[in-house]
């Protein structure tokens, strides 16, 4: 009997459940988009621009003459031997020649003493990021940023490495609005670094909803947010949300060599990595991705949003 009740029905719970199924995938990009908010964009640099030189050294390697292919004289060498004072002979002057000419290419090959203008860079490159959660009432700072994006030169190495640098210091300036943190970074061949540079940036920009403001390589572009207006919002969600609203900074870069960051467990781990990366000069800086979200002065994220987008956060 309950078998047959079953089997009849069978037909509504399957399609009970296909309306459930339906209604769920329907709801959730909406309300995945609604925990979602604008972000700024300041960045540009390449990981194939040449970026160091070394200074000529100018002169003569101690020990001998320069010859006009670059290398060494023979007068070097000849003196020692006495050519010409005695000491002649076909086999010994072949000799000489063949001594002189296997000193020479060493000394080619070491590379001492030896500047051609070549660009040189060093074979590993770092990728480091620093994120810092802020309450919301640093708004005075999301303008600065604003500010900086609008003005910012990120056509020129110099200009990256000041945004890099008046970026940092906005946030050591506010650290009473200090209350997430968090710093990562790995060094890499120049390849293996870039890949690592542009996941990490992409994985940040995809959290936006949309980029409201962007200074790329100096290419300035800016579009006005789709989010509803703080002025349309009850006083009761205004107030709920000023509890707990946040603004969320990220400073990605990739620089030759190697950067020391550490594990953040405090402010005072995070107070040194913004020290140490905004210490980065513009001849050892190669990438730049400085995101912030929201950039709109009307949003903020709320907890949940942190929870969701950047749960490997820590207090600080």
């Amino acid at each position: 009997m309950g078998q047959k009740i079953l089997l009849k029905l069978k037909p509504f719970i399957k399609a009970l459940f296909l309306c459930v199924l339906v209604l769920v995938l329907t709801l959730a990009p909406s309300q995945d988009a609604l925990a979602r908010r604008g972000g700024g964009r300041i960045g540009g640099g390449s990981f194939r621009a040449p970026r160091t030189y070394s200074p000529p050294r100018g002169g003569a390697p101690r020990g001998g003459t320069r010859g006009p292919g670059g290398g060494i004289g023979f007068p070097f060498l000849f003196p020692f031997f006495g050519i010409g004072g005695g000491f002649g002979g076909l086999f010994t002057i072949i000799l000489v020649i063949a001594i002189a000419n296997f000193l020479i290419n060493a000394f080619r090959n070491s590379g001492i003493g030896e500047d051609d203008g070549t660009p040189r860079r060093s074979n590993k490159v770092s990728v480091a990021k620093v994120q810092v959660g802020l309450l919301a009432e640093a708004r005075e700072l999301q303008k600065e940023l604003t500010q900086l994006g609008r003005t910012a030169d990120t056509g020129t190495a110099s200009g990256r490495s000041k945004v890099l640098q008046e970026a940092s210091l906005a946030l050591l300036r506010n650290p009473q609005y200090w209350v997430y943190g968090a710093a990562e970074n790995q060094q890499a061949a120049l390849e293996s670094a870039e890949a690592r540079f542009n996941q990490l940036a992409l994985e940040e920009r995809s959290k936006f909803s949309s980029e409201t403001l962007s200074n790329v390589d100096s290419q300035i572009e800016q579009s006005k947010s789709d989010s509803l207006p703080t002025s349309e919002l009850s006083v009761q969600e205004q107030m709920e949300q000023d509890t707990r609203q946040y603004i969320i900074v990220t400073l990605l870069v990739g620089a030759e060599g190697k950067i020391e960051l550490p594990s953040i467990n405090s402010s005072d781990d995070l107070k040194q990595a913004l020290q140490t990366i905004a210490g980065l000069g513009s001849d050892r800086l190669l990438a730049l991705e400085l995101l912030w979200s929201p950039q709109a002065e009307n949003e903020t994220l709320t907890s949940d949003d942190i929870f969701a987008e950047y749960p490997h956060l820590k207090l600080v």
